[in-house]
């Protein structure tokens, strides 16, 4: 018997064996892990795939200690056992959960605060691309960067499993969206998920139309680099920037005058090694607002591909591509 062709009682969880690119991927047997008090496990149905997942794989975000073993930040499932002192959920509850690693596996086991029924109206197999983005939008959109109704809020790669989120969080909370993506048919992605401006980065300066808009109170940055000064030169008085990642380089030179003038704030987080308790309350959070809005149609997660879990392989080479809109998905 292969490591592949699983036995019943063993998990199977996708490991990167060293770092570097999606052929480093590899399918593992391991035991199926038992919850601990506090804790959930679930019968994945499905995980998403995440940039956070593709800088571990490349050796530059090792998971924060007791993490589970593997690759893998969200999951969406079935209630398999719960773990001494968990109340609220029983056998069999699709639900959907924050992990803070090995979630591309059969079976996860998830602190308790940080698991979620599954949205009303969405499928158990597409709750998995929910977690991840959600909670990195509310904290990073909503808690840091405090969007308001009416405020205008510019994030870029709208079209990404964070951006399409964002997009349409924030239309739900009344802001108005503008929205950067680098493709015709993302700019027009951008637009069906509701942003009010979109814009083609590749063939059209953002610094230029946003500040003809009236420039951003919120500025959501995954790109760093060169973004950096154009989103400073482009932001209201007021503004708050929030930096969740740094595609094109973290180290940067601006012009922190501006900063000054404009009574910027410009700020950052990371959202994996926060404490179980901090995880804890943005789940309540999320439940209280985003889920309702979900219910009401005003958000879906957008899919753009499915891979079977031996297949994670295939569905990072895609993740690497950047040619993806909306969260990549591996079935369990």
């Amino acid at each position: 018997m292969t490591e592949t062709e699983m036995k019943p009682e063993l998990n199977r969880i996708v490991i990167a064996r060293e770092p570097g690119g999606p052929d480093v991927l590899d399918v593992v047997a391991r035991p199926i892990p038992s919850p601990a008090a506090g804790e959930i496990l679930i019968r994945n149905t499905a995980c998403g795939v995440n940039r956070p997942d593709q800088i571990e794989r490349l050796g530059f975000y090792p998971a924060p200690p007791g993490a589970p073993e593997g690759l893998g930040l969200e999951v969406a499932g079935h209630v398999e056992a719960l773990g001494e002192g968990v109340t609220g959920y029983k056998a069999g509850d699709p639900v959907c959960a924050l992990v803070a690693g090995g979630g591309y596996a059969a079976y996860s086991v998830a602190p308790a605060g940080s698991v979620l029924p599954v949205p009303e109206g969405v499928p158990v197999e597409d709750a998995a691309g929910l977690p991840e983005t959600v909670f990195t939008v509310w904290t990073n959109v909503f808690e840091i960067g405090a969007l308001s109704r009416d405020e205008t809020l510019l994030v870029h790669g709208g079209t990404s499993g964070i951006g399409s989120t964002a997009i349409q969080l924030a239309k739900a909370a009344g802001a108005r969206v503008i929205a950067t993506a680098g493709t015709p048919e993302k700019v027009a992605q951008c637009r069906q998920l509701g942003a009010d401006i979109a814009i083609n980065y590749r063939d059209t300066d953002f610094e230029t139309v946003v500040t003809e808009a009236g420039g951003a109170d919120v500025i959501l940055d995954m790109v760093g680099g060169g973004y950096v000064q154009k989103n400073i030169n482009c932001a209201r008085v007021g503004a708050r920037i929030v930096s969740i990642a740094f595609l094109a380089g973290s180290r940067v030179e601006v012009d922190l005058m501006r900063v000054m003038l404009k009574r910027i704030t410009l700020t950052g987080s990371t959202l994996r090694a926060r404490p179980v308790e901090e995880k804890a309350r943005l789940a309540q959070a999320v439940r209280q607002t985003v889920w309702p809005w979900i219910a009401d149609g005003k958000m879906r997660p957008l899919i753009d591909s499915r891979f079977d879990l031996d297949d994670a392989r295939s569905a990072h080479e895609r993740l690497d591509s950047g040619e993806h809109a909306g969260k990549i998905l591996l079935l369990c």
